[in-house]
């Protein structure tokens, strides 16, 4: 065992994996790197970070998330760079959300450290795991849960903190079909639409399987009280092109998750001289904009999905049919903007990049 200058204990692994990964044929979340991060929260504070190599974790079948539900999660990318170095994308951001979702979940707040020089740490270990091809990536999971064996309903008092990584290739390889959904709720105001809580996820599985059991790829969620506005996709951020303009639902309700991605497009939208509104956007609106033409784009951003071109939208049995990508002259320039950045060909003007 050694200790870094960073003070992370980091146990390697005696025999990597590596050679089981194909580059060439990567499914996103189906293999992961060598090791892990791991931190343990007790007696009112954080121990000392380890990394130690991936493997399973043994717990009691009393431990506290499991039925309570005090799991929060984060998604972060690191990217070869052309000449060869790796960069992460933003994770200050990811770090300072991570922290609201665990204020919100009344648990602790993760120090900086143990989440920056973590993912630094851990990476720089496993550098052989991040892939070098068109859009991949290293994908990297921070994830928190409460560690109390205890059955009882109250705040856990013991906590632990990991980070696991996976190389990922794209998300989604086409433009993607989506199912607006008026009959189930993701959100409602003051609840804990705005975090990256396990419990958001695990509610939108069956609306998420039946729509794609209809030969959609994801749902676009509309708000609780009229499934009038429209909130956001399963797995991103919503943004509609109408007349030049770019319209993307606004997060003063707490219901929509404030998307890294997201915040990252309209810096370079405005930068383009695009028009950004975040606002409350009626489904009504898109579909009177799609029949007189005005309708001209529509994506989704997240960590994962990246910028993901949308095709169609489907509301009640009627079809919206964007027009074809080929004419689009906003979204895949700005696409292309933020993936040069990512990547390392052009300059970061923005203090996005993390470097490792």
């Amino acid at each position: 065992m050694s200790v870094s200058s960073l003070n992370l204990k980091v146990t390697p692994t005696s025999q990597s994996r590596i050679s089981e990964l194909d580059k060439n044929n990567l499914v996103f979340g189906k293999q992961y790197a060598d090791h892990m991060l791991a931190c343990y929260y007790e007696n009112g504070e954080w121990n000392t970070p380890e990394i130690i190599p991936f493997g399973d974790l043994s717990l009691s079948p009393a431990t506290s998330f499991m039925h309570y539900g005090q799991a929060i999660f984060e998604g972060i990318k690191a990217y070869r760079h052309p000449d060869g170095s790796i960069a992460v994308f933003r994770p200050e951001d990811n770090w300072k959300r991570m922290n609201v979702s665990a204020a919100r979940l009344d648990m602790p707040e993760i120090p900086s450290d143990i989440f920056l020089d973590g993912i630094r740490e851990l990476v720089k270990l496993d550098e052989a795991w991040v892939p070098d091809g068109e859009n991949t990536s290293l994908y990297i999971r921070p994830f928190m849960l409460g560690m109390d064996e205890f059955i009882g309903v109250r705040s856990s008092l013991s906590y632990a903190f990991y980070i696991i990584t996976s190389p990922a290739g794209a998300y989604y390889s086409k433009p993607v079909r989506i199912y607006v959904q008026d009959q189930y709720v993701r959100a409602v105001p003051g609840g804990i639409g705005f975090t990256k809580a396990a419990g958001n996820y695990g509610a939108s599985m069956l609306p998420t399987r039946t729509v794609k059991e209809m030969g959609y790829d994801q749902v676009l969620w509309t708000d609780a009280f009229e499934h009038k506005y429209v909130q956001e996709i399963g797995t991103m951020n919503v943004f509609f092109i109408v007349d030049g303009i770019a319209l993307t639902p606004n997060l003063d309700e707490g219901t929509i998750l404030a998307g890294v991605t997201r915040d990252s497009i309209i810096t370079l939208l405005k930068e383009n001289g695009v028009e950004v509104q975040e606002r409350p956007i009626s489904i009504d609106e898109l579909v009177e904009a799609q029949k007189s033409g005005r309708l001209q784009e529509a994506f989704g951003s997240g960590t994962a999905a990246s910028m993901s071109f949308i095709s169609d939208l489907t509301y009640q049995e009627e079809t919206l049919h964007l027009p074809d990508i080929n004419t689009w002259a906003i979204s895949p320039k700005i696409k292309e903007q933020l993936d040069d950045i990512r990547y390392g060909r052009t300059p970061d003007t923005h203090g996005w990049i993390f470097k490792i």
